[in-house]
């Protein structure tokens, strides 16, 4: 009988500002990842907004709703040996914890990451032009701006992307993981 050892999986939840540089963050560590042969998925919030949570507005229920999913799939991932790499603003805490315990509960590891960019920072970025439309009238309910964002009281890490490169923060977030032994 021979034995194959299991990749041990984790969710790294990137949670911070639209714009922060979540998404940016994610895809290098993916890389890195992957290069050094993990199994490795990103879950970003805007792809699965459009396929898993297709129909949710920006209700705190909604909102609460489509994290929920994310955290559901994360987790599955994770539990199954895949380094779940999820970059979604998930604004309120009590959202993100019980996407916490649902990791907890099955023994699945768990990293929330603080992308703590200032909002002035991210309205300068305005990746998506969400900032720009909102100032005009056209957009209400933005994260940070005229909704609120929660943010967390006590992550694995938080990330002044302000003051480094997308690289050094993926960095960072790949150091956290070595020192768990998840990498």
């Amino acid at each position: 009988m021979t034995t194959t050892s299991r990749a041990q999986g984790a969710t790294i939840w990137l949670t911070g500002l639209p714009s922060a540089g979540k998404t940016t963050i994610a895809r290098i560590l993916a890389g890195r990842l992957r290069s050094q042969g993990h199994r490795v998925e990103v879950l970003d919030g805007d792809e699965i907004r459009r396929f898993l949570s297709a129909g949710l507005g920006f209700s705190r229920a909604d909102r609460n709703t489509n994290v929920q999913r994310i955290g559901l799939v994360a987790e599955v991932l994770a539990r199954n040996g895949v380094l779940a790499v999820v970059p979604v603003i998930a604004p309120y805490a009590d959202s993100r914890e019980a996407v916490r315990k649902r990791h907890e509960a099955s023994g699945t590891p768990y990293l929330e990451v603080h992308v703590a960019t200032p909002v002035e920072v991210c309205s300068e970025r305005d990746v998506k032009g969400l900032y720009a439309r909102q100032a005009a009238g056209r957009l209400k309910g933005l994260t940070g701006v005229d909704d609120p964002y929660e943010p967390p009281v006590d992550p694995a890490l938080t990330l002044k992307t302000q003051g480094q490169t997308p690289e050094e923060s993926a960095g960072s977030v790949y150091a956290i993981l070595a020192a768990r032994g998840l990498v």
